[in-house]
């Protein structure tokens, strides 16, 4: 599971991000321990149920413009393919997703000072109890982040009950980021990008569409993420091979068995969570909207870039 994959920005000094140099050295390391799938090989494996040993397919999350700019020339110059998950709501509502929002605000200043402007934003009736019990141990285990960071991510991703969330990231926005429509449009992917994408031999899959926690909503409003997602992909693009889809954050605690119910009415063929594992063939029979996925970060060369 990758993210961002770019090189160092002065416009964002803390951003956190895999470095373009680190992405090509750790190909170079699976190519030479591992067998990487063709879409082909992926696809039967899954369809048959049966993993094949020792093998990765790579996935890239959010639609990212790092994704078209920096991963599909090094994919394709190595004859590699990966599925590329991608949210809907930015390109039917041309604005940043409130994820990004939380890393680009962090990823340009201190975390300190986007942690002290958010507490003069909220309060603890904006706050929900059962979902700061629910989540509390869960967050972010896998991640290097500072402890105001933390706090800042874990505020906004989840604790903060979603009728808020909007509102209290727009004034964020409008303090650190004024500009943040242009920002908006340089971020992800366009849509002839994606179709670009999928030319050269690329998955395209579903990321929900406005990348919010699924287990936070009501099942009507999660049959809407999904539905709306597919719509727009099926309008936008040729019919995939198959119909993928991976959760927003990911983790059994951001989904529900209502969520695996509506990706089966879906035809979804499988899902990707966040729990690091092989895919087992008792994964595939049994519950293939919840296969395990491990993080780049768990191998070589996959750490965090950091400016020094």
């Amino acid at each position: 599971m990758y993210h961002y994959i770019r090189a160092y920005s002065t416009d964002l000094p803390n951003f956190n991000f895999l470095h373009i140099n680190d992405f090509k050295k750790q190909l170079d390391y699976f190519q030479e321990h591992y067998v990487l799938l063709s879409k082909e090989q992926f696809i039967h494996s899954i369809k048959e149920r049966k993993p094949i040993a020792n093998s990765i397919v790579l996935t890239f999350d959010d639609g990212l413009k790092d994704h078209y700019s920096y991963v599909l020339p090094e994919l394709k110059k190595r004859g590699l393919f990966g599925i590329f998950y991608i949210p809907t709501l930015p390109y039917t509502e041309q604005k940043l997703l409130n994820v990004h929002r939380i890393h680009i605000l962090l990823g340009a200043h201190p975390a300190e000072r986007i942690y002290d402007a958010l507490n003069n934003l909220i309060d603890d009736s904006m706050l929900t109890e059962c979902h700061k019990e629910k989540f509390s141990d869960k967050l972010y285990r896998k991640q290097e982040n500072s402890s105001a960071s933390q706090k800042v991510k874990e505020l906004l991703n989840y604790h903060i009950d979603y009728i808020y969330r909007e509102t209290t990231l727009d004034k964020l926005m409008q303090t650190f980021f004024p500009d943040e429509a242009t920002l908006a449009k340089s971020f992800y992917m366009t849509e002839k990008e994606l179709q670009a994408m999928q030319d050269t031999g690329m998955l395209i899959g579903s990321h929900a569409d406005s990348h919010s926690v699924m287990s936070k909503l009501s099942p009507q409003e999660q049959y809407h993420e999904i539905h709306n997602s597919f719509s727009f992909l099926e309008q936008t693009l040729q019919k995939p091979e198959c119909k993928t889809f991976c959760y927003p954050y990911g983790g059994f605690h951001t989904f529900t068995n209502e969520t695996e119910a509506l990706l089966n009415k879906e035809d979804v063929v499988f899902s990707f969570n966040v729990d690091s594992r092989d895919i087992t063939a008792n994964d595939i029979k049994n519950r293939p909207q919840a296969l395990p996925r491990y993080d780049c970060n768990e191998f070589e060369y996959g750490k965090v870039y950091r400016n020094s």
